[in-house]
């Protein structure tokens, strides 16, 4: 039988990118995002208005969509944004909640999503952020709620956290992705720094199929130096 993943936010780069690695693996392949991924096997479009709608409210719309496709075996959560500035910012507060949208909110969905769609020893991989782990003054939005996927990561690792029988949970953490974004903001940054996005995706792939040890509750600090990756245990 053949596998199924689910991507949520698989229209973005590194979601683009993750489907097509799993469809080379001859995975069945679903993506949910505000955009329509054509090289998934499936393509779950929200509207921009079921995208701003209350938190419930869109979990259940997503919830409704993924119903019909009945149990995965890898759900992957790479939805999410960037959002500057420190507490004295004009617009701070609005930033929180843009970056708790972003990020907190789909997380939360993927997990719940994962607590009654994952097969059993499925895998569930969260996107957080290597700088989160420390203070982020310049960036105080995106950090705390980075901060808080951190936290959900390791509370679905532990014991009752609702997930499946031998499902894992992991958090991903980049420094900074190799993304045409990136490039065009960054033109001249040292980029055998930066993470390719087809060395995320096979490390995924590797969990996914067990070929590569997941520990449940982790989170994997991404380090690349000279255009080699390390997934480092960060906590």
């Amino acid at each position: 039988m053949s596998k199924h993943a689910l991507v949520y936010g698989g229209a973005g780069a590194l979601g683009r990118t993750i489907v097509a690695h799993f469809r080379g693996l001859n995975w069945k392949v679903t993506s949910i995002d505000r955009r329509e991924n054509p090289d998934a096997t499936h393509s779950i479009t929200l509207r921009d208005e079921e995208a701003g709608a209350t938190w419930d409210k869109h979990a259940k719309t997503v919830a409704s969509a993924v119903k019909p496709l009945g149990g995965v075996d890898a759900l992957i959560c790479v939805a999410g944004g960037w959002c500057g500035g420190n507490a004295a910012a004009e617009d701070f507060v609005s930033a929180v909640e843009t970056s708790m949208n972003q990020s907190v909110q789909t997380s939360a969905i993927a997990a719940h999503l994962a607590a009654s769609h994952l097969n059993r020893d499925g895998l569930l991989v969260l996107t957080g952020a290597h700088a989160a782990l420390a203070p982020t003054p310049g960036m105080i939005a995106y950090g705390m709620t980075k901060a808080a996927v951190h936290h959900l990561v390791a509370s679905l690792g532990a014991p009752e956290s609702g997930l499946p029988e031998g499902a894992r949970a992991v958090g991903i953490l980049p420094i900074t992705l190799d993304t045409p974004m990136n490039r065009k903001f960054m033109p001249h940054a040292d980029t055998s720094k930066w993470t390719p996005l087809d060395a995320v995706a096979a490390q995924i792939g590797k969990w996914a199929k067990h070929e590569d040890k997941a520990k449940s509750g982790a989170l994997y600090s991404l380090i690349t130096v000279d255009g080699q990756t390390e997934f480092k245990v960060a906590n």
